[in-house]
């Protein structure tokens, strides 16, 4: 039977205001895509990040281009070189994934030849705010495993401390989200050394990072807004220790899952990782996830209301999704 596709706008409030060097903010904003046969429909959710010039109109005009292409059967494969790496082809590839494993009555990890996923340690985030107020809500996330804290300011060795000093025992990830320079480069990598941070993500804006490439690091680094695809890793050799393999940046689970590949194979470290969205957007991630260094798949977690059905959080775990959700 000929498909059909649909793209929507839908809006979800976040629990407070989500806060990092470059701004605040009260909701998500995703795009979700159905791609039906008539008897069965793919679902796929992303995230569109100004960050990359990417807008809810400019998302929904991409996936639009690509309809009637789509509908006449475009293969998954063809849709890598159809469409440019971002937001938009994340929604359309996890929809074409979710279409393919409802038709064939199998889960998604079966048509990607691996085992059956897990549930997985994943992180928990802390916006960026002044140190005592970091330091309360690292108080009160104390009991996770894993937290994520936003940076990003000239001076955040008293934030480094103030969030150790509320979360003594758990293992700590700094988001700078491009924030840091190179004249603080060295203060807040000592302060992070002092401090057991295990991880420090993007200090430096992309394309002004070679900086890195001269000064030790005795946290490693991982490049977040420096590395999107699979062509991007080699160029990271002597800055990056680990690479943040995003669905929103590399356009969906298939680019994902190949750049993955390429990044174990150079010995890079790799987290896996998520814009603000719903339960949707993180699912297809959680393969990707599977036995990686670090997983930060919170996003539903940081909202007023997720979508139902949604995925499974206990304590500092998250759970495969059930086929209601998707794959």
């Amino acid at each position: 039977m000929p498909l059909s596709l649909t793209a929507t706008v839908q809006h979800f409030p976040i629990a407070g205001a989500f806060t990092i060097s470059r701004g605040s903010k009260t909701t998500a904003s995703v795009v979700t895509c159905q791609i039906s046969d008539g008897k069965v429909t793919g679902w796929g959710e992303c995230v569109p990040y100004a960050r990359y010039g990417e807008s809810l109109e400019s998302v929904l005009a991409a996936i639009e281009a690509v309809r009637s292409s789509i509908e006449a059967g475009l293969t998954r494969a063809d849709l890598q070189k159809a469409m440019s790496p971002g937001a938009a082809r994340n929604a359309v590839d996890c929809a074409l994934w979710d279409l393919e494993a409802k038709k064939s009555g199998k889960r998604v990890h079966e048509l990607v030849g691996t085992t059956a996923p897990g549930a997985l340690t994943t992180a928990y985030t802390i916006s960026l705010g002044d140190p005592e107020q970091m330091m309360v809500q690292a108080q009160k996330y104390s009991h996770r495993a894993l937290l994520k804290v936003k940076v990003g300011t000239a001076d955040d060795a008293s934030r480094i401390r103030a969030v150790r000093q509320g979360a003594p025992e758990s293992k700590i990830i700094l988001d700078a989200n491009e924030g840091w320079t190179e004249d603080n480069l060295a203060v807040h990598f000592a302060a992070c050394a002092e401090n057991g941070i295990s991880l420090i993500e993007q200090p430096l804006p992309a394309g002004r990072d070679q900086a890195l490439a001269s000064i030790a690091h005795p946290v490693p680094v991982c490049a977040d807004e420096s590395v999107h695809g699979t062509d991007d890793l080699k160029g990271l050799a002597g800055r990056y220790d680990a690479v943040n393999i995003k669905l929103d940046k590399t356009g969906g689970l298939t680019e994902a899952l190949r750049m993955r590949a390429a990044a174990e194979a150079l010995g890079l470290k790799i987290m896996v990782g998520c814009m603000v969205g719903s339960s949707l957007a993180m699912a297809p991630a959680i393969l990707v996830a599977q036995g990686v260094d670090f997983v930060d798949l919170d996003g539903p977690l940081l909202l007023a209301e997720d979508r139902k059905p949604g995925l499974r959080y206990e304590a500092s775990l998250v759970f495969p999704p059930e086929t209601s959700l998707w794959g």
